[in-house]
């Protein structure tokens, strides 16, 4: 029986070839943060602060509006709503700007 294989040696190729995935993502994510954002990333990430603002506002309106329309009240619904809605809205917003300024 030969004892000239110590356990280090068999672990050697595993360890090697983990090192090489792990520097391989690493290089990808560096280069992937150098890299400029294109024109139509920054469209997408207009449209998508856009959207996430105006639709739960015009939701908010929408109920508002229905609200006032079938109950009355002395306080404006549609008013009330537009404001959390648009407050929704931004904080949404924010959470996907955030979101994607992280790299995630």
């Amino acid at each position: 029986m030969d004892n000239s294989e110590s356990p280090q040696d068999n672990r050697k190729p595993v360890w090697d070839s983990f090192l090489a995935r792990v520097s391989g993502k690493a290089e990808r994510k560096l280069k992937a943060r150098q890299g400029k954002k294109s024109v139509w990333f920054g469209l997408g990430m207009f449209g998508l602060v856009g959207w996430s603002v105006a639709i739960p506002t015009l939701l908010g309106v929408a109920l508002g509006v229905w609200i006032d329309n079938h109950i009355s009240s002395r306080y404006s619904w549609t008013l009330m709503l537009l404001v959390i809605g648009v407050g929704m809205g931004c904080f949404n917003a924010w959470y996907w700007v955030d979101k994607e300024s992280q790299g995630d």
